[in-house]
């Protein structure tokens, strides 16, 4: 785990550059203008239509009792407009993850590699279309396990081992794409991902649980509804900068396993030759 915790300290020098931290400034604007927009023509007539489907299906007497067993009853009057945030919450995870997949990984791989890597060769086995594709795909399983685990997000205790695991997870399918696209071929992304798969799902795992910091703003309860606007302002801006170091964690990381992976021959090939004599 040296590796892990190497690539942890040298991303956390990074993030403290000047040029990193307002690399998180382009993502943010273009998620608050994006969500903006979206809270403004789509909040209300999503509550409503939650409103409309608990009044047809009798939720608010199941949901009431349940939440009361829990001791949680002081919620239900607030339940709809809570589930509304909670739904809007994956979005607004893919927005940042998006934007700084496509805005800030090419100037986190320019930052680093200048700086630390200078003797990689870029061989570009990826594209623009793949860091599209990559968290596009890897989202629809995330989203389908979301509303399957929705219901836990209420639960204080699972709210803060089953989000971190599904964020780290997709920040782990995300990042390391992206931190590879420039300098690795196919063929060696492959082989680094199945050599370095649990120390990159750590890395996952612990960034994942940063990433998931932001969902607690949403535990407010009354005032997580008042301030939601507010709070989601917040929110993105919290994603984007995790987002970003995140970014730089994972690029430290495989760029020091690509340099481990390309030596490799270069060391078999000037190891002297052992002779057998018998």
């Amino acid at each position: 785990m040296i590796p892990v915790f190497s690539s942890f300290v040298r991303a956390l020098v990074s993030q403290l550059h000047l040029r990193m931290m307002l690399l998180t400034v382009l993502p943010f604007v273009v998620s608050l203008l994006l969500w903006g927009l979206v809270l403004w023509l789509s909040l209300q007539p999503l509550i409503d239509w939650l409103q409309a489907w608990f009044m047809a299906y009798d939720l608010f007497r199941s949901t009431g009792e349940m939440l009361g067993s829990l001791g949680l009853g002081a919620l239900k009057a607030i339940l709809v407009p809570l589930l509304a945030m909670w739904m809007m919450l994956p979005l607004m995870v893919l927005t940042a993850l998006v934007l700084v997949g496509v805005i800030a990984m090419p100037a986190i791989s320019r930052h680093v590699g200048s700086r630390f890597y200078a003797q990689l060769e870029r061989r570009h086995g990826g594209s623009l279309g793949g860091s599209l594709w990559m968290p596009f795909s890897s989202f629809a399983v995330f989203l389908l396990v979301w509303v399957i685990t929705l219901p836990l997000n209420f639960i204080p205790p699972f709210t803060f081992f089953v989000q971190p695991l599904l964020l780290g997870w997709l920040v782990y399918r995300v990042m390391t794409y992206d931190a590879l696209a420039d300098y690795a071929d196919a063929q060696e992304r492959q082989t680094i991902l199945r050599a370095n798969r649990w120390p990159l799902l750590a890395i996952g795992a612990v960034t994942g649980s940063l990433s998931a910091a932001p969902s607690l703003l949403w535990l407010g309860g009354v005032l997580s509804v008042i301030f939601f606007p507010l709070l989601a302002a917040v929110a993105i801006w919290l994603y984007v900068l995790v987002f970003v170091f995140t970014g730089l964690w994972f690029q430290h990381y495989c760029l020091e396993s690509l340099a481990r992976l390309r030596s490799e021959p270069l060391a078999k090939e000037s190891a002297p030759e052992i002779i057998d004599l018998n």
